[in-house]
């Protein structure tokens, strides 16, 4: 029998959670550690480490000293400070692209130019480093515009604005904040997907497909969030629509990233919307998305480390078998998030009951008598036959605790057609 190995996540939400959990269920894992990880993670076996995920020295010699086989980076903000190319630099293997793949998502004007050159569809877009040229040109498109933040922002740096005065007033915010520049583009319509491609330097294979729901609250009102709630699969894609995507997006982004020589291995995430023109790109993300993750790992049947392994060593990837089950899952967050949300409200022993995952984020204290710790505290995910009778049994569970100082949104699947029971 081959000797199990040891692996490292970086990250601490429930993205990492969801993560962890699905390579420690791996026949080839002995142990996974996950820095710094969060009180949760040991519910499912998994060792959480205290080390800072932008200790990058810290990580790397945890890492020899552990035998660790390969580390898998979570975090949008490692990647592209470069943690992937310190641990190659350390003859270490990580999963995740180097620093300058990661442009893609830590910056949007880098990642329109690429989908120019590329022939990848986008929408309209100027970028602007002038706050007075970007106020003259933010008619250009009509109303109502997206005007995004050209940085980092953790899936909250968009903002959509429907008229010429709010539009103004975000601009003045944006560059007022300390943006350097900001993105305007067109306005499109249509459902968004959430598409994952594992590369392997030009080699790939796609997982799951979810859609998220970025708003705060029901009816897609509100702030946009890091994600309240995703399901997968989707009833509502057909099997034309999802070629579709791939033959017009995915294979031509996998051909620039090969014309580019980026040599990427990890994950690029590409966030879609379905217009009456046809598949666009919204935005690109080079690691897996939060809380798209914790939805479609759990009906990925192929061996999450095989996959993972194979793309490191530059082997043939194995093919991605999805479950027949829907996984349907619903964010409890902070009051307040995203703009203030609470700390330390107490939230107790979650009840255990049968079918239903908590994928834990951010949460303090023990198990038995936890806090919240700001923002998204954890997701309630299922399994089940129907995305409706996943929906309805987290919902249920949710329906049933008491957290006043929490909420989360009713209306997660509506697009999918689901109701509320």
């Amino acid at each position: 029998m081959e000797e199990r190995v040891n692996l490292l996540v970086v990250g601490e939400g429930g993205r990492e959670f969801a993560i962890a959990k699905k390579l420690q269920e791996s026949p080839h894992v002995k142990q996974v550690y996950c820095a710094p990880g969060n009180v949760g993670m040991p519910s499912v076996g998994v060792q959480p480490v205290k080390i800072a995920e932008t200790d990058f020295a810290g990580l790397i010699k945890f890492a020899r000293e552990h035998d660790v086989a390969w580390t898998f980076v979570g975090p949008e903000d490692c990647l592209v400070d470069g943690i992937v190319d310190d641990f190659r630099a350390a003859g270490l293997k990580a999963f995740g692209p180097t620093a300058r793949s990661a442009q893609l998502e830590g910056s949007k004007d880098y990642a329109l130019n690429f989908m120019n050159n590329y022939g990848v569809p986008t929408a309209r877009h100027v970028s602007y480093r002038d706050q007075t040229a970007a106020i003259a040109g933010v008619g250009q498109f009509g109303f109502p515009v997206v005007i995004k933040e050209n940085g980092l922002a953790g899936g909250k740096g968009v903002v959509i604005a429907p008229d010429r005065e709010s539009a103004v007033d975000t601009i003045k915010e944006m560059f007022a904040g300390g943006q350097a520049r900001l993105v305007i583009e067109e306005c499109l319509t249509g459902q968004e997907y959430s598409m994952f491609v594992l590369l392997s330097n030009g080699h790939y294979r796609i997982l799951p497909m979810a859609q998220d729901h970025k708003r705060a609250y029901d009816g897609d009102r509100g702030p946009n969030t890091g994600g309240m709630g995703a399901y997968s699969p989707l009833p509502q894609l057909t099997a034309e629509a999802r070629q579709q995507i791939i033959d017009e997006v995915v294979k031509p982004t996998v051909n620039g990233l090969v014309a580019g020589e980026y040599h990427y291995h990890g994950i690029l995430y590409i966030g879609l919307i379905m217009t009456a023109a046809g598949p666009k790109v919204i935005e690109y993300n080079v690691r897996l998305g939060d809380p798209e993750t914790q939805v479609i790992l759990p009906r990925l049947t192929t061996d999450l480390f095989e996959l993972v392994d194979r793309a490191l060593n530059d082997q043939p990837l194995p093919a991605v078998v999805e479950s027949a089950q829907a996984s349907f899952g619903v964010v409890l967050a902070a009051k307040g998030y995203p703009q203030k949300p609470i700390h330390g409200q107490p939230l107790g022993r979650l009840p255990l009951v049968e079918g239903i995952n908590v994928d834990y984020a951010n949460v303090a204290g023990r198990l038995n008598n936890l806090r919240g710790n700001g923002g998204r505290l954890l997701m309630v995910e299922t399994l089940a036959p129907t995305l409706q009778k996943a929906r309805d049994r987290v919902y249920n569970y949710l329906a049933g605790l008491d957290e006043p100082e929490c909420f989360y949104r009713h209306d997660i699947g509506a697009k999918a057609g689901l109701t509320q029971s």
